[in-house]
């Protein structure tokens, strides 16, 4: 969250300067003519392989003195992973700590067993990756020598001419990745507008190529800032792939995947960072914020026209518009009372909806003014140090003057879970329900070098002060309710401006962050650990919710990630704008962190968060961002409100595909949970569910959600008709049930209204949806389900449904059944330990083309006629069953 003021301005003419004081550029034939390593003292036990790396010649010295002599270690560590690894074995250099990314467990698996295989030359040394079954190489240094060098590792790869890449976020450019001249910048920054071709909050460095013969990822373990540069340009060259990274060793992972199955990778690369967290049923409802919320009655007022307009709002939410001064643990006597803010947590619990806060990383720096966070954390001494690791590193954030926790701090968990504990205390605090936190890269707006930020603070007016009066503190509200239903050293190189700098959109490494030669309480540095800070605050967060209700599971929301977050948080794609490119760029944004980086939990800013929208935009949106699995409304105070029910048309538009996402929330509940339990993805592009077919390949204005439903949104500005790709196989139109068989071509879809968005379900599904919506998901829960059998090209069908109470972290009981269809005969069989508590309503036979002549419906020893309608022009069997949800049963058309 950034508001456009004056540091926005600095800090472009500090990037500028800093571009003018980067290193000479080198060229690319300059480093391949590097020297390389010879591989001596070769040694395989078992799964293991070790060598010595000796400098092969004359050392090039490009951004430093090149290491002389290296360690390789190679593990297979699984029969579909390869463990690469290379370090300097004379001094002691950073690695990401374990404690942050706790290294996946090994089994230790044969060569001669694995999926792919490591093969090496050594003098020079070049090392390929390779399937072990076709022998096709997947990875290859050959021709490009290794660099290894105090602040600058170099690693190039060649691939295949345009190589089918994904991965390497965050970013805001295609999910199909460019091959032509492309540079793909890790450093976490505070990325407003997150403009295309960037580096923005994130840093997940792993990609998936996919081919016709399989699909394979390349995982790099490391948080030090780097570019991957990408291009097919080198004459006699297919793509080439090039890691330049500023500092710690050279640690991948290299993983098979599969040759049918590209989901594979997706299960593989969970082994490594950990599968999704679950998160409780009802965050799946619709969530509400707003930056600039003036008081209290204005957040009420929203809660209840969300109900005046028959819109479900599951979850309401506030960002710092509520505290005091911008003081994270606070709140404003005379905006935002606590009295009055319990008042409305009281309402929202009543009424079955829930309650969610913003809470920054920085703390004011405010030294004998009572001010409780800071002066606790003082007396722990949990603060970011500057260099000489005695005082406090400030930075400028809303409330001015700040000091940062320091996540690696011994007592830091206990000063978080502190303040959570007394601010958000049920009895006497805000009872929130789940937790956002933001501007944790960490965001900075003091200018570098930052000498002086308490005069920079005066200068930007922060923290602002409010512009309009407070309320009546007595004033009433909910009047308008309707009731809702039921560090290392690294004294010898330059940590500021190191040697190589890479393509930072902020200038220098420190522009608006912490400054690179901060430093934790374990010696490390900012430097090295920078790209740790978001997910480590959201590993700290997580933890101090789970305190507060112990066993139960939360909703924490962040913006920075790094690889393996979403084994703890969800995550939204930051301050998009409200336009159309963002509209579309929202997708792929999606896709890379549900369908690669393991966070599955996220969405985009629904309507965009910064700029005017308009009603077209906003109602094509609210559809769009129902099939993102976080689905939240939201922009920020120098735009108009956006609260779906403001426009006619994006308030029918909500109202319309609301119902068809609550339908289907335990459809998403249950590929969230198989996604908890191996990492399958819960969002997939076409190319996943069609790997053979290569007009998939860049598409990413569609996808499935779950893995059974197409979403084919309109793109353009004010179009009604959108042309879009149906692979070869059998659909059916979600609206009309009818099948429509894909042929492999586009389609062009006319006279799509405002208020829908076209949906298919892929053949070969049985889905089980609730027969109705509901204004909450707690009311969702008690509404019957109703079975869509959808049969594939060969007459088959299945799926699966999972059920337990929504909320446990280890739930006492649950419920889980598998759903089959042949020739006429749908069967549900499972365990039913979790009690719904409802019934299945009907069950829906899509692509029938006769009528049949009964549908008997079998339960146990029992039978029984079932009533049922034919229609004949979509082809649809309604049958109905009304029988309680608690057991195995078959329905059988004759």
């Amino acid at each position: 969250m950034l508001r456009l003021r004056g540091p926005i301005f600095g800090s472009v003419l500090v990037a500028l300067w800093a571009l003018a004081v980067q290193a000479e550029w080198v060229d690319p034939t300059v480093l391949d003519a590097c020297p390389g390593y010879n591989a001596t003292n070769v040694q395989t036990t078992g799964s293991t392989l070790t060598a010595d790396l000796v400098l092969a010649g004359a050392p090039c010295n490009v951004f430093g003195n090149d290491t002389r002599q290296l360690s390789l270690e190679v593990v297979y560590e699984t029969t579909t992973r390869i463990h690469v690894k290379i370090i300097d074995p004379s001094t002691i250099r950073y690695e990401v700590p374990a404690s942050v990314f706790p290294r996946p467990i090994s089994s230790s698996a044969s060569p001669d067993s694995a999926a792919i295989g490591f093969n090496y030359t050594e003098a020079p040394f070049s090392f390929t990756i390779y399937r072990t079954s076709t022998s096709e190489i997947l990875f290859s240094t050959a021709t490009h020598p290794i660099i290894f060098e105090p602040q600058y590792l170099r690693v190039k790869t060649d691939l295949p001419v345009n190589a089918n890449l994904y991965g390497l976020g965050e970013n805001t450019d295609s999910f199909h990745l460019p091959t032509y001249n492309y540079t793909r910048t890790l450093w976490s920054r505070d990325a407003y507008g997150v403009p295309p071709g960037t580096n923005l909050y994130g840093n997940h460095p792993i990609y998936f190529e996919h081919r016709t013969t399989g699909t394979h990822g390349v995982f790099l373990l490391s948080s030090n800032g780097m570019d991957i540069k990408i291009n097919n340009t080198e004459a006699g060259k297919g793509t080439t792939l090039e890691y330049n990274v500023i500092g710690g060793v050279l640690d991948f992972y290299f993983l098979a995947g599969s040759e049918t199955d590209p989901t594979e990778v997706t299960r593989q690369y969970a082994e490594v960072v950990g599968t999704p967290a679950e998160v409780p049923y009802w965050s799946f409802g619709l969530h509400q914020c707003r930056f600039g919320y003036q008081n209290y009655i204005e957040v009420s007022e929203v809660i209840t026209n969300y109900s005046a307009a028959d819109i479900p709002l599951e979850t309401m939410w506030t960002d710092i518009d509520y505290m005091n001064q911008r003081r994270i643990f606070t709140t404003d006597p005379n905006y935002f009372p606590l009295s009055r803010m319990r008042e409305i947590v009281d309402y929202l619990h009543s009424h079955d909806q829930r309650y969610v806060l913003m809470t920054d990383p920085a703390v004011a720096y405010a030294p004998g003014q009572g001010y409780g966070p800071f002066d606790r954390g003082t007396a722990l001494d949990v603060w970011l140090k500057a260099p000489n690791g005695t005082s406090p590193h400030l930075g400028l954030v809303w409330p001015g003057v700040t000091v940062f926790p320091d996540w690696f701090h011994p007592s830091i968990q206990a000063y978080w879970s502190n303040e959570f504990a007394l601010f958000y205390n049920p009895e006497t605090g805000i009872d929130i329900d789940g937790a956002w936190i933001d501007m944790n890269e960490p965001s900075s707006f003091c200018l570098f070098p930052c000498d002086d930020p308490f005069t920079q603070a005066i200068q930007q007016d922060l923290p602002p002060a409010r512009t309009t009066p407070p309320p009546d503190p007595n004033a009433p509200i909910f009047t308008n309710s309707t009731s809702m239903k039921k560090r290392q050293a690294l004294s010898d190189q330059d940590i500021l401006y190191p040697p190589y700098a890479i393509e930072n959109a902020a200038g220098g490494l420190s522009n608006n962050t912490a400054h690179s030669d901060a430093l934790h309480a374990n010696g490390q540095i900012e430097y090295n650990t920078h790209n740790l800070y978001g997910t480590m605050m959201s590993m700290a967060t997580q933890n101090a919710m789970l305190a507060r209700r112990p066993g139960l599971r939360t909703l924490v929301i962040t913006r920075s990630t790094f690889a393996g977050a979403g084994s703890h948080v969800g995550k939204w794609l930051g301050d998009n704008m409200a336009d159309w490119e963002h509209y579309r760029f929202s997708i792929a944004g999606m896709l890379g962190m549900a369908s690669v980086y393991q966070i599955p939990m996220v969405g985009s800013d629904i309507c965009g968060y910064a700029l005017n929208t308009t009603e077209t935009l906003c109602a094509r949106w609210a559809m769009l961002g129902a099939f993102s699995p976080f689905m939240r409304n939201h922009n920020d105070d120098t735009s108009l409100p956006h609260e779906f029910y403001r426009w006619p048309t994006v308030a029918q538009a909500a109202r319309n595909v609301l119902d068809i996402r609550y339908r289907l929330m335990d459809y998403l509940y249950t590929a969230f949970h198989l996604a908890h339990t191996d990492g399958t993805p819960i969002v997939n592009p076409l190319w996943y569910m069609y790997p053979q077919d290569a007009n998939t390949f860049p598409i990413d204005l569609q996808f499935f959600f779950g893995d059974s439903i197409l979403v084919s949104p309109v793109t353009e500005e004010n179009s009604t008709s959108v042309t879009i790709y149906l692979p070869n196989d059998t659909f059916y139109d979600w609206a009309t049930l009818s099948p429509i068989q894909g042929e492999a071509s586009n389609i062009t879809l006319t006279n799509i209204d405002f208020t829908t968005i076209p949906l298919y379900i892929r053949g070969g599904v049985v889905l089980p949806l609730r027969a109705q919506g509901a204004m909450t998901t707690t009311v969702l829960r008690q509404t019957d389900f109703e079975l869509v059998v959808a049969p594939g090209v060969g007459g088959e069908a299945s799926g699966s449904l999972y059920v337990d109470d929504g909320i446990s972290i280890t739930p006492p009981l649950t419920t889980e059944v598998q759903m089959g269809y042949s020739q006429g005969k749908l069967c549900v069989n499972g365990w039913y330990d979790y009690p719904t508590g409802v019934n299945v309503a009907r069950v829906l036979f899509l692509g029938v083309d006769t009528e049949p002549g009964s549908v008997v419906v079998g339960c146990g020893s029992s039978t029984n006629n079932a009533t049922f309608s034919y229609d004949a022009a979509s082809k649809v069997v309604n049958a109905t069953l009304d029988i309680p949800f608690n057991g195995d049963f078959w329905v059988q058309m004759s």
